[in-house]
């Protein structure tokens, strides 16, 4: 016995020394180390958490976050890009933004084809954290001017397609690769040109339609490269097919392909590099360095993940024990019934709606996935206020917003009744909308009517009367009976308001209680080109 526990305590101080001896190793070595057995390795980490300011923690915790980065940008693909993103913004992309940038560009050079997803994750962090997303074009445009000196085609070729689709994003700004064009048809080669066109196929449907001018004389100076003749005729081929695909549109390759369109055009920021500034790489933080402010550091970067995801940023606790009582709580949760009062799961809702809508290509599969959307009881009237919203955000009113109202009123009753009651709440609230927002709005509802997605009776909310009626209120009944004129008819609308059924709704919009505001009805309507409709009323008047 005595001489098992002279063993156990000798083991136990190799143990120590090991750790010590690791640490040491850790801390002179490069990023990346050397490999360490996981019993090993969970030592290290336990042994580490017990200072968690230390150099040996911050360490530890370094790798982890390079091994999670470089983990979470391999896996990114158009169907789960909605997913990784907050894994991302999970991870510390400010002490890491060195990292991050050199696996999303290792990434994208081992497999081109998968660029414009990276150039979409780039633009989707860059509107949150808008120096992550001008470093990575900065090591772009800098690894861009070290391979064309070194006149690397394969890193040329692969650095101007990512820096293409960054242009494509709104990341970069169009003057970047207007400069490159321009560097690589100075003077001609066959390398040179290769490239030039295949970054011209990547860009050259954003810049048509951005930069027509400087777009066109491009496109001369490759008809001049081609009748100079100084280059090879594969390489003159190459021009002669990217002229066609200029001719069809650059139809395969679309500015931003199909499910990538994620950011909005006013939440974008865009860098204005140019190819001769002075660049600031930091390759500095591309490796470990001690942070005597590295738990101060890591709540302020809690914070910003907490705003940027929607989070409860309450930060009470250590890291160490939230982890430890994380699974403890969500137990407490389930078995309490913990509601979220903090409106999160609604936000989180309308953005899923908004997305889903954004990527449809038709009102059929827009409407298909959203019923995939999980909706709890009751809140089927946010998915219909999201459509609604999402229409009235439209420069001009889009029929394909309507389809999307028509078809889902007529895919169940529960819908129906709440695109009635969204009718009834968006005429009462019409007056907080600019203009253009009502217009959509009254559209939308005007095609509901046409269609008999919704019951005539919502027009009982409608008083037109000098006093119940606001300039706005007069503007959404013009422009919703406009719509609906132009779809139905005006003698089948003149009909359908003879219709005692539905009249009866219709005592507000068609007053006879008082002369003053039958007058004023009938000259509101007759004004709007609805004179079919005032002839009970002008009946009314002459008795």
């Amino acid at each position: 016995m005595a001489e098992n526990e002279v063993e156990g305590k000798g083991k136990e101080k190799e143990k120590d020394f090991d750790a010590q001896a690791e640490f040491a190793k850790l801390l002179s070595s490069r990023s990346g180390g050397v490999y360490m057995p996981p019993a090993r390795l969970r030592a290290m980490q336990a042994e580490a958490a017990k200072d968690r300011a230390s150099a040996e923690y911050q360490r530890l915790s370094w790798d982890a976050l390079r091994k999670s980065i470089t983990g979470i940008v391999n896996r990114v693909n158009i169907s789960n890009i909605k997913d990784i993103v907050p894994e991302l913004f999970s991870e510390n992309l400010i002490r890491g933004r060195g990292l991050f940038a050199r696996s999303i560009m290792k990434a994208q050079s081992s497999s081109l084809p998968f660029t414009p997803v990276f150039a979409a994750v780039v633009a989707i962090i860059n509107t949150k954290l808008p120096q992550v997303g001008e470093l990575v074009l900065t090591r772009l445009v800098s690894q861009f001017r070290r391979s064309f000196k070194r006149n690397d085609k394969i890193v040329c070729h692969s650095t101007t397609t990512f820096i293409a689709h960054l242009v494509n994003q709104s990341v970069a700004h169009e003057i970047i690769a207007l400069q490159i064009l321009v560097l690589l048809l100075e003077r001609p080669t066959d390398d040179s040109i290769e490239i030039a066109v295949g970054f011209m196929r990547e860009v050259g449907a954003y810049l048509a339609e951005n930069a027509p001018k400087a777009n066109s004389s491009v496109y001369e100076r490759f008809r001049a490269v081609l009748n100079e003749g100084t280059i090879s005729q594969r390489v003159q081929y190459m021009i002669e097919v990217l002229m066609q695909v200029r001719k069809d549109k650059y139809k395969d390759n679309p500015i931003i392909p199909e499910g990538l369109d994620l950011v909005m055009e006013d939440e974008q920021i865009t860098h204005e590099l140019g190819l001769d500034d002075e660049l600031q790489v930091q390759e500095g933080i591309n490796v470990f360095k001690f942070d005597p402010n590295y738990l101060e550091s890591e709540e302020k970067y809690k914070s910003i993940k907490a705003e940027i995801l929607g989070e409860d940023s309450s930060s009470g606790e250590s890291e160490s024990e939230e982890d430890e009582d994380e699974e403890d709580e969500e137990v407490v949760a389930d078995k309490e019934g913990i509601e979220d009062m903090t409106g999160t799961n609604l936000v989180n809702l309308r953005r899923t709606i908004y997305l889903t809508i954004m990527n449809a290509l038709n009102y059929e599969e827009a409407v298909h996935k959203l019923l995939k959307v999980q909706i709890e009881e009751g809140e089927e009237i946010e998915l219909i206020k999201m459509v609604i919203e999402c229409c009235s955000q439209e420069r001009s009113y889009s029929k394909f917003y309507g389809l999307i109202g028509e078809r889902f009123s007529k895919l169940n009753r529960v819908w129906t009744d709440a695109l009635e009651q969204a009718f009834r709440e968006y005429y009462e609230t019409i007056h907080r909308y600019e203009t253009n927002r009502l217009r959509n709005i009254a559209r939308f509802m005007g095609h509901l009517l046409a269609t008999d997605s919704v019951s005539w009776a919502v027009l009982d909310v409608i008083k037109m009367n000098e006093d119940d009626t606001t300039s706005s209120s007069r503007i959404f009944v013009k422009i919703m009976f406009q719509e609906i004129v132009e779809a139905m008819g005006l003698k089948t609308i003149g009909e359908r308001f003879k219709d005692p059924e539905v009249n009866r709704f219709c005592e507000g919009m068609f007053p006879k209680d008082n002369p003053k505001n039958t007058r004023f009805a009938i000259n509101y309507f007759t004004s709007i080109g609805l004179g079919i409709v005032t002839e009970d009323m002008r009946e009314y008047l002459k008795v």
